[in-house]
């Protein structure tokens, strides 16, 4: 009986443990994946300021194109 007891005490224990353990996990894991999440739409904002210049450079370029036909 009392090997029973020590075995459902420490099965409880280990239960607790690993919800505990589990939780602290899952909150570093979602405080890298704000993280990596800052990152990338970090990224991707300079991704989409970068194609905005590259259309203005083709327009200058064009632009720039007729100023030397008309000369």
């Amino acid at each position: 009986m009392e090997s029973v007891v020590t075995a459902v005490v420490t099965g409880v224990l280990t239960l607790i443990g690993v919800l505990v353990s589990n939780s602290r996990s899952q909150a570093v894991i979602e405080v890298k994946l704000d993280a990596l999440a800052a990152k990338v739409e970090k990224h991707n904002s300079m991704i989409e300021r970068q194609y905005a210049l590259e259309q203005r450079v083709a327009v200058l370029a064009n632009d720039i194109e007729q100023l030397r036909k008309a000369m």
